[in-house]
């Protein structure tokens, strides 16, 4: 152990210590400019007077900590420190977790007297001014006190430094890389010479006399010991330790000590983890490598071991074995950056933007890279790594990292409905910010489940997933899914926008359908079902453009700024934008989804569950659940979305079927972009599968057997098996009934208006329109002669049927009866029917003559060609 007692001698020398420095100093700064042996007693005081003048005050800074990264497993509660980010890679240890010999070593090479002066190495300390008045660089003659200034300042300066850059012909230049500004502190804090170099020795003398007067030996020994420089990010002795020999500062031995201590003096020369070697001899070969045994460290432990022995601290066997034994690494780095942590990357990625967005961690950007790099913050995520895994071999085994010809992403993300809790995200490419890798379609720093502000992605068209707003309108607007429509396909040239007028033109030329079809009358209920862009379109066409954008506003969803990149509202200007033109992230989609699983409330997602300080202080960015849908139209809007899921939906190959109630839509965008987001009432999944860039057709691609439009379905199936298995899912709650009625519409009488006035009424109305054959009317011809069905309340969209007129019908008079046969005839020729003929005959006694006529067939009223058989029907007392 090191002697930890003061003599009577040190404790006076303590106390007395800044009178004698200042008489020293006094001499030392006249020597400047008084190159004599004696100096008169005003130059003596003035060197006194500035050197008392110094600044005596030195605020021990917070150490730099790494921050780390930590997930919880549900089924165990077993924490993982996952990974971390630092600028300088620390592990503060206590006094006693520091192994005995470790103190010798450092104490015996550096400052053997440490318990005895009073802050300084008085003849140390001369002789490194003295060098620097010659003009030699010194880093010698300080004492450990002093030691520990210099690192206090380095690391003040190293906390705050940052690249430089500057505008040169409108571009901007890296004058001063954040590796040279590191460096820079180190250099201008401990190799500066003449004059500077003297103010820098006065100023650590001063300062390190006052550290002694506040703090304790054993306080400053440690506090030296958990902030000096080990090499490379290496800071502090127990991280030293482990990194350099795989175990703790309290394990070190002997020999591992002496090279620990020995690489104080000058770290980046004398670190061992450098294979190739750390410099070069004047020849320009390597040096201090494995080669040569990392000669230079060796050179180093060995002087330390000498001391060792000469102060008495170590015998000369245990000298002399650990001199023989070679210097052997082993080189254990510490878990650093997203990169390091594999699949999870993506989500670890998206934690980090967090924090370098959110207000919670910092006011600049600045402050917030700050904590994160040298706050020492410990950040438990919301990450269940039984459903990271899962996704992580989902994408792994149904999506390649590329595809020649195209530039192919693909991304998962599961998120718990009633906390908004990310649980999982997955990528199909690997990770890294590494800028050599840019031009590699197997590398991203995207997170394609993300946004532009968290993850750097602008998102992707939606698709027909974007068709949940239009069915939350239509079902907050009081509509039914029942409510039968003309889902056919058409040109919607009006609709309804309140934001952008009473209408607005929406395309002359019609929406496809997916493979084409044509589309049909139905029900919002099948539309849902089937996905059909059709029906949708004539849903939208009875709301208000303009009330469906302030659904998807309120559920979270937002497209972006392509000048800023930021987040904005997703204006529904064109039909297109129902069936999901804009772009959007799969984390938003899914999240929307979750609003209906939970009942109508949206909980914002969240991927920090909180974050705890280095002084035990909790925080966490604010997230909140809001209930931005009633009750009754999430559990209407769910039942629809279960059809999508169930037999016969566009979505049932994604269903597990494990007995696990299921929602949920698809979605393709132009055959470039596929979508599948399925929820429980529990946990929703979103997977997006398509072009990250380009419009490469999906279905002409393949990949393990099937086309790349299809990969949506295995990959959520997957996810979903175990996430259902882990977090289960309840039944999901009624339909409100209200919504379900059948709805009958009124049908309007076109008889008589022009067939494409007719026609353009109906369709407005929602009915599908048949034009059949010409029939004999009384209406001119070209104007409409029936109609079937009748005008009256008839289901919505039900096909109309037409019947324009010839221009050649005649109604049959309706007077005929009472007239005698001869008479009635006479009348109907006269009314300009040729072909009259007696019908039917009812013998009758008493009537006289011919008979009475007692009708006609067709009946009178009926209008028929002025060219058809008129027949009197009549009574007689002789019937032929």
């Amino acid at each position: 152990m090191p002697d930890t007692k003061r003599t009577a001698s040190g404790v006076l020398g303590g106390l007395a210590g800044l009178v004698g420095l200042s008489a020293v100093a006094g001499v030392l700064v006249a020597a400047t400019v008084t190159p004599a042996i004696a100096l008169s007693g005003a130059a003596a005081s003035s060197a006194i007077t500035m050197f008392d003048n110094l600044p005596s005050v030195l605020e021990i800074d917070k150490l730099m900590l790494p921050s780390t990264l930590i997930y919880t497993d549900p089924s165990t509660g077993q924490e993982t420190e996952w990974t971390q980010f630092y600028d300088q890679n620390r592990s503060p240890v206590q006094f006693e977790e520091i192994a005995p010999v470790m103190y010798d070593a450092i104490l015996s090479s550096e400052d053997k007297n440490f318990y005895k002066h009073g802050g300084i190495d008085l003849v140390g300390t001369a002789s490194a001014v003295y060098d620097n008045l010659r003009g030699t660089d010194s880093r010698g003659g300080s004492s450990i006190s002093q030691q520990y200034v210099k690192n206090i300042l380095v690391q003040r300066c190293e906390s705050n430094a940052k690249a430089v850059t500057e505008e040169k012909d409108g571009e901007t230049v890296v004058v001063t890389t954040l590796e040279q500004a590191l460096a820079n502190c180190y250099t201008e804090a401990t190799t500066a010479s003449g004059d500077e170099g003297i103010q820098r020795k006065l100023q650590e003398m001063r300062y390190a006399i006052a550290l002694e007067q506040k703090y304790s030996k054993q306080e400053i020994l440690l506090g030296y010991l958990n902030i000096a420089s080990f090499g490379g990010t290496n800071y502090g002795v127990d991280a030293a330790a482990r990194y350099y020999f795989g175990v703790a500062a309290k394990d070190l031995s002997l020999a591992q000590s002496a090279a620990l201590a020995g690489m104080v003096q000058n770290p980046n020369t004398y670190r061992i983890d450098m294979k190739g070697g750390t410099t070069t001899d004047k020849d320009g070969n390597p040096l201090n490598g494995e080669a040569d045994g990392y000669s230079l460290t060796k050179d180093r432990q060995v002087y330390v071991l000498d001391r060792l022995l000469a102060d008495g601290k170590i015998t000369q066997e245990q000298h002399d074995a650990a001199v023989a034994e070679p210097i052997t690494p082993v080189i254990t780095k510490p878990t650093r950056g997203c990169e390091s942590t594999g699949g999870g990357a993506y989500f670890c990625q998206y934690v980090v933007s967090i924090i370098k967005t959110d207000p919670a961690f910092g006011a600049t950007l600045d402050e917030r890279m700050k904590a994160l790099r040298q706050g020492g913050l410990k950040i438990y995520t919301t990450m269940d790594p039984r459903v990271q895994q899962a996704s992580e071999a989902a994408m792994t085994q149904y999506t390649p990292t590329s595809i020649e010809g195209m530039d192919f992403g693909s991304t998962s993300v599961s998120l718990e409905a009633s906390t908004g809790r990310i649980l999982g995200i997955a990528q199909n490419t690997r990770f890294s910010e590494d800028a050599s890798a840019a031009g590699d379609p197997n590398i991203s720093s995207l997170v394609y489940a993300g946004d532009s502000k968290n993850g750097g992605s602008i998102g992707f068209p939606a698709g027909s997933t974007f068709k949940l707003f239009t069915l939350i309108d239509w079902l907050e607007k009081g509509k039914s899914l029942n409510e039968t429509l003309n889902g056919v396909n058409h040109v919607f040239k009006r609709m309804t926008n309140s934001c952008y007028g009473d209408w607005v033109n929406t395309s002359n030329t019609k929406i496809g359908n997916y493979n084409n079809v044509g589309g049909y009358v139905g029900t919002p209920m099948r539309f849902t079902r089937d996905s059909l862009n059709s029906g949708f379109l004539a849903m939208a066409e009875k709301l208000d453009l303009c009330d469906i954008a302030k659904v998807v506003e309120k559920m979270g969803v937002t497209t972006f700024d392509i000048a800023t990149g930021d987040a904005v509202p997703i204006q529904m200007q064109y039909a297109p934008n129902v069936i999901g033109s804009s772009n959007v992230s799969p984390l938003a989609m899914a999240s929307a989804y979750a609003t209906v699983a939970n009942n109508g409330i949206r909980c914002e997602p969240k991927a920090i569950d909180k974050v705890v300080d280095r002084d035990g202080r909790e925080f966490a960015p604010q997230r909140t659940c809001t209930q931005v849908l009633d009750p009754g139209i999430a559990a209407t809007a769910a039942y629809a979305l279960q059809g999508v899921m169930a037999s016969g939906g566009t979505g049932a190959q994604g269903n597990p079927n494990d007995g696990t109630p299921m929602i949920g839509k698809t979605g393709t965008h132009e055959q470039w972009q596929t979508w599948l987001v399925e929820s429980s009432s529990k946990v929703t999944t979103a997977v997006w599968v398509g072009n990250a860039e380009g419009e490469v057709p999906l279905a002409k691609q393949w990949y393990k057997g099937l086309t790349l439009n299809n990969l949506r379905y295995p990959i959520n199936k997957s996810i979903m098996s175990t996430v259902n298995d882990l977090y289960g899912g309840d039944r999901f709650p009624d339909a409100k009934q209200e919504l379900l009625r059948q709805v009958l519409t009124d049908l309007p009488s076109v008889v008589g208006l022009p067939v494409d006035e007719a026609q353009r009424q109906l369709e407005a109305a929602g009915f599908q329109v048949s034009v059949g054959d010409a029939v004999d009317s009384t209406e001119a011809a070209g104007l409409v002669a029936s109609q079937n069905p009748g005008a009256g309340k008839v289901a919505g969209g039900a096909v109309v049927t037409i019947n324009p007129s010839n221009g050649n019908g005649v109604t049959v008079p309706a007077d005929v009866a009472g007239r005698s046969v001869s008479e009635a005839i006479s009348y109907l020729r006269s009314a300009g029917f040729g072909n009259v003929q007696p019908g039917s005959c009812t013998l009758e006694a008493g009537v006289k003559g011919n008979g009475q006529a007692t009708g006609t067939n067709p009946p009178g009223g009926t209008v028929v060609n002025r060219n058809a058989t008129i027949l009197v029907d009549y009574k007689s007392e002789h019937c032929n």
